[in-house]
């Protein structure tokens, strides 16, 4: 039944016209200091065309009724005349962007976990978090930037007040005419009430799909197979293209275990993991139409500097994996 219902989903999609190109991006950090050009041309030579550009607001607890945000105290890259610069940056390269604004907990806490403590303390924490995201939506409009998503992440703050999301997203609508988003973490994505009010499905997709220490890519595509039928479910109720808002494997050991673990760990490097994890879920995603594509976690300014032999996080720069990347994004 289950093969049938997939066979017939893919047909029907493939029988509809006028399919985007899919977005082969990166999740492009923030700077500390102001960047030139030359930080976006390994970007173009890794043949992605989307950039995720990433402004932060910062939370000093799970409970703090306050968003902190656009402050001379944060990175260049993390305020909002920071964002402005990196998406003409990107633009000039012919590179496009989502406009992906963050919150930050400190030390590093599930921004999922994110819940006031009484009613009034949620209003104040509306209140603050509105005028995070309109100031950025005020920006991704005047720079024409084609998708904002809205927030990352939040499921507690997304299931619990679901009504102020709503007027949130008219709000959003009222300033900004492109296409919108929401960032949901893999195991809750199919909980967000609002998908309806948005132009896609964005997943997180830290989906754990395989125990094995160096798995190879037909585990891993059999690993994805329970997700992928859940995802294209919601899909076909929704008739809303999915897109992965984040995706990503680290260059380590079980690194399809837990994919989230973003840990500080050192060692156990398996640039093979990386790169049959990476194959795997392109194999299963990109060329299916009902997929938007994603953005790849992630991307540092400072190119020469970043990733290598010893690194065993998620970016792929100077590792085997962006060869894998540059060869998919390609075609």
């Amino acid at each position: 039944m289950r093969t049938i219902f997939l066979l017939l989903l893919c047909f029907g999609f493939c029988n509809c016209s006028g399919q985007k190109p899919k977005i082969n991006g990166v999740s492009f950090v923030g700077a500390p200091n102001e960047i030139t050009s030359k930080a976006v041309d390994p970007i173009v030579q890794v043949n992605a065309d989307w950039a995720a550009v990433m402004p932060f607001g910062f939370v000093k607890s799970l409970t703090t009724p306050s968003v902190v945000f656009n402050i001379e105290r944060q990175w260049w890259g993390e305020r909002r005349d920071g964002a402005k610069r990196t998406i003409e940056l990107l633009n000039d390269q012919g590179i496009k962007v989502m406009l992906k604004p963050q919150i930050w907990v400190w030390r590093g806490e599930f921004t999922g976990n994110i819940n006031m403590q009484s009613e009034e303390d949620w209003k104040v924490f509306e209140k603050s978090y509105e005028s995070f995201i309109l100031l950025y939506a005020v920006l991704a409009e005047e720079m024409n930037v084609p998708i904002l998503c809205i927030g990352t992440e939040l499921h507690t703050f997304v299931q619990k007040r679901s009504d102020f999301w709503k007027r949130l997203i008219a709000k959003i609508r009222a300033v900004y005419k492109g296409e919108l988003t929401y960032a949901e973490n893999w195991d809750q994505f199919e909980k967000a009430p609002f998908w309806d009010q948005v132009d896609y499905i964005g997943i997180d997709a830290y989906f754990p799909i395989s125990e094995s220490q160096t798995p190879n890519v037909e585990e891993l595509k059999q690993g994805w197979q329970k997700y992928k039928y859940d995802i294209m479910a919601l899909q076909s109720k929704l008739k809303k293209p999915i897109l992965f808002t984040e995706y990503g494997y680290r260059s380590v050991h079980y690194t399809g275990k837990q994919p989230w673990d973003s840990s500080k760990s050192n060692g156990n490097i398996d640039f093979t993991a990386q790169n049959n994890a990476l194959t795997a879920l392109y194999d299963e995603f990109w060329k299916e139409p009902w997929f938007a594509g994603g953005f790849l976690w992630k991307w540092y300014h400072n190119h020469d500097e970043s990733g290598g032999k010893n690194n065993n996080r998620f970016t792929i720069q100077n590792k085997p994996a962006e060869d894998i990347v540059r060869s998919f994004y390609k075609k």
